[in-house]
């Protein structure tokens, strides 16, 4: 059977963090929807348009495997002011299933949900202040059970492989990793 996945995109998103792990998941073999948290015409935070493959109201009762928020300002704001996706997010952790948040959004909505209270995560440097029952790390990505939290862009690829290893294993991740020219030093000066 194979595993559902929504990618949340709230107005505002960061883009990376959003595609990249669309496309990770979905080579991975993950049945991954980006879901328009207010319609299917969605702007990203530097005025990339995505059309979603559906909107939260078509799949608000459904509960993913893996639920993934992206951040981005105002994109984590947006998430975090949703009635129903706190709801669906709250009922995704409840079954055990995964939550991934990433940039400004673990904050913004996990850690403001209470659904990150005594778990260790990650957050954009400065968006962790006023939740202090948060056990944050400084480090780019952090697994606590079934959340994965990641610090923004530049670790959105390894935010995605973090997400593969914890659904379908390690050695899914490295395969995909090692596909991707992941961790290569790519950069010849």
């Amino acid at each position: 059977m194979t595993r559902l996945g929504y990618v949340i995109l709230a107005e505002g998103f960061e883009e990376i963090e959003a595609a990249a792990p669309v496309d990770v998941l979905r080579r991975a073999g993950l049945d991954i929807q980006t879901v328009g948290l207010t319609g299917k015409q969605v702007r990203g935070s530097h005025g990339i348009i995505i059309t979603a493959d559906k909107t939260f109201d078509e799949i608000c009762d459904k509960i993913p495997d893996v639920l993934v928020l992206p951040g981005g300002m105002p994109g984590s704001a947006n998430l975090g002011k949703h009635k129903g996706l706190k709801e669906l997010t709250e009922n995704t952790a409840k079954k055990g299933n995964l939550v991934a948040a990433i940039c400004a959004a673990p904050a913004l909505t996990l850690a403001a949900w209470g659904l990150l209270n005594g778990r260790k995560a990650t957050c954009y440097p400065g968006c962790e202040t006023g939740y202090e029952q948060v056990n944050w790390q400084s480090a780019p990505v952090v697994v606590d059970g079934n959340f994965i939290t990641a610090q923004g862009p530049g670790v959105a690829i390894a935010f995605a492989l973090g997400i593969v290893d914890v659904l379908l294993g390690k050695n899914k991740r490295d395969s995909l990793a090692e596909q991707l020219l992941y961790g290569k030093d790519t950069i010849n000066t």
